[in-house]
């Protein structure tokens, strides 16, 4: 056996290994996992604000589980694959349920049966789909091609968490996160352009000045996290199609 192992090339027994499973990164896969299935109990259980932070947490593993992974050279397919199923319930199933059971339930009272949760069904579906996108095409390290999933739940998830705080309720509330569920769902199945900030050189030195923005930020997101992260997810979501119609703008002008 040992004879066996000592004869195999370098790059087979290295194959051998990608083919394992790491604890570590997969460690904060299943934390994501975790999260994103209270978030779906809170939901339940009317506890939003609960099932909306579930969400966060969800963003940090996800955001985690990455780069741990390049950092201690543990990258793996079953890592890969075990990484988009549980990103689709963190931020596909488990957002939809919880504006769902927060605000578009409530579109059955006034007569709008089906229309509630099937807005959240055609979240989770396009969702679906931009995973399904991400993982088939080519990494590009400046831009996303359609609005990041992660994003796009940490829209819903801070509107519950928003309207959960104030107490908002009625049929316009409910229309108005209906639509907002579409936009999303729209931009993520999209070809719009979305900064992904992977370009950024984080050893790179940095201007005092935004140093300061940056704990001006986290002061504002400690104060008021709900609205602040509300705000900060929303301005990125519409970052995509503003930029895209400022580009067309351009392209118009170099044309005439």
């Amino acid at each position: 056996m040992t004879d066996h192992i000592e004869e195999q090339e370098p790059e087979e027994i290295t194959q051998q290994r990608k083919r394992g499973i790491y604890i570590l990164p997969n460690l904060f896969t299943t934390g994501s996992l975790f999260s994103g299935f209270y978030g779906i109990v809170a939901g339940m259980n009317q506890h939003f604000i609960l099932g909306a932070v579930a969400v966060y947490i969800c963003l940090i593993f996800d955001s985690l589980d990455g780069r741990v992974a390049r950092l201690i050279n543990a990258q793996s397919a079953f890592g890969a694959q075990y990484d988009s199923l549980a990103d689709l319930l963190a931020f596909g199933v488990s957002p939809a349920l919880l504006v769902y059971n927060w605000s578009l339930s409530d579109l059955v009272q006034y007569g709008w049966h089906k229309i509630g949760w099937l807005s959240a069904f055609i979240f989770v579906a396009c969702v679906a789909m931009r995973l399904a996108k991400f993982n088939t095409m080519p990494e590009n390290k400046r831009y996303f091609f359609g609005l990041p999933c992660p994003a796009a739940a940490a829209v819903v998830a801070s509107m519950v968490w928003v309207g959960s705080t104030y107490g908002l309720s009625g049929l316009g509330v409910s229309l108005v996160s209906m639509v907002i569920v579409w936009f999303l769902s729209f931009l993520q199945v999209s070809n719009i352009r979305f900064r992904s900030f992977k370009d950024i050189d984080l050893k790179a030195n940095v201007r005092f000045t935004v140093l300061v923005l940056m704990m001006l930020v986290l002061v504002c997101i400690s104060y008021r996290p709900a609205q602040v992260l509300f705000i900060l997810f929303s301005v990125y979501a519409l970052s995509g199609p503003i930029l895209g119609l400022y580009s067309l703008k351009n392209k118009k002008r170099k044309t005439q």
